[in-house]
């Protein structure tokens, strides 16, 4: 039997969100050939959980119920009689797009349409104690990690990964400058990543606590968008050599960011366009990017290679993603929603799943 969170309409998660318990689940021989039994250790929401349970969500419609979220790290404990790359006690995450992989590849990069039928909206995702996925939405956990930090990885790490990495050539490393915005999930685990690449990074922020905690994690330095809320693009740029811009700038917060974020960049960086978690704002022309001289480039999540890539990365350097200071357990869903929502979490919101 298992525990579960199902979104049951899109009327806000508040009223949308219900707790089951006593859930039947698949045996191992009820398991279709290409289907995997987990019981899930861990879970971590982003932003998306939000939206989707918004009425006239920008990700789109569900068909409820659903299970929601995403992100989860578990034990495999029975497969179908065609998996081949899992058995039984591997340890394993999940990967945000199963049916566009199956579809196209590991080596395919989704798009905006494929969101729809991701993890969490359609396809049942990851708070729950434990069910059956696709082989398609898994792979194996870095061995150096516990059950919350390796529940973090599907979404925020796989695109700070893809906004890093993605483009040949344009990868983060010594003599190389990242800016980073905030201390939301993808920020940090783009800091961590490009700092463990052996570059140097810059972090925005709102608060002095905030500015210590970005450089424990490795910020060589931290600017203030509340003290320059006009031109925090121009006084990060400075402190790169001779002025000269930013190699790669990890936009997070869309329209609100992204003039900031260009004028931040160097001829020739990259801006990353990675999430859109800032206050509405007219758009930003995408004829800026001319007037800057750089590429612009927006991603959603990665591939299921680039989340292979990722997690060897991670076992090599030993990075531990960072966590939010409060842990929730799977009962207290709605509570974790409401932390994420008011934006009091530093890193990622993480929900323990007890047996």
């Amino acid at each position: 039997m298992a525990r579960q969170w199902v979104l049951a309409r899109q009327e806000g998660f508040e009223t949308s969100l219900e707790y089951q318990q006593n859930v039947s689940v698949p045996s191992g021989s009820e398991l279709g050939p290409k289907e995997v039994l987990v019981r899930l250790h861990a879970a971590s929401l982003n932003y998306r959980e939000l939206m989707i349970a918004q009425p006239g969500s920008v990700n789109g419609p569900i068909t409820p119920p659903v299970i929601p979220g995403c992100d989860g790290a578990g034990v495999v404990e029975a497969v179908g009689s065609a998996v081949q790359d899992f058995h039984p006690g591997d340890r394993v995450v999940t990967h945000v797009g199963p049916q566009f992989v199956a579809a196209n590849g590991d080596d395919a990069l989704p798009s905006i349409a494929d969101a729809f039928v991701m993890l969490g909206q359609g396809d049942n995702g990851t708070l729950r104690s434990k069910g059956v996925f696709s082989e398609k939405a898994l792979v194996h956990a870095p061995k150096s990690l516990s059950w919350l930090p390796a529940a973090t990885l599907t979404c925020t790490w796989a695109s700070a990964w893809n906004a890093l990495f993605g483009v040949q050539g344009k990868e983060p490393g010594p003599g190389k400058w990242v800016l980073v915005q905030g201390t939301g999930g993808v920020s940090i685990a783009a800091m961590q990543l490009a700092v463990a690449a052996g570059a140097t990074v810059v972090a925005t922020t709102s608060t002095q606590d905030r500015a210590i905690r970005l450089k424990a994690y490795g910020a060589a330095h931290t600017i203030s968008y509340v003290e320059q809320p006009r031109d925090w693009g121009h006084a990060a740029r400075t402190l790169t050599p001779n002025g000269r811009g930013f190699d790669i700038v990890v936009d997070v917060g869309g329209n609100q960011t992204l003039p900031q974020s260009l004028a931040a960049v160097r001829v020739d960086g990259v801006v990353v366009l990675a999430g859109g978690v800032g206050q509405a704002s007219d758009p930003a022309p995408l004829f800026l990017a001319f007037m800057h001289t750089c590429i612009v480039r927006g991603i959603l999540a990665s591939s299921r290679s680039q989340f292979q890539e990722l997690v060897r990365f991670i076992d090599k350097k030993k990075i531990v993603p960072a966590v939010d200071d409060v842990v929730f357990e799977l009962a207290q869903t709605k509570d974790a929603y409401r932390r994420l929502q008011a934006k009091e979490h530093f890193a990622k919101v993480v929900i323990r799943i007890d047996h």
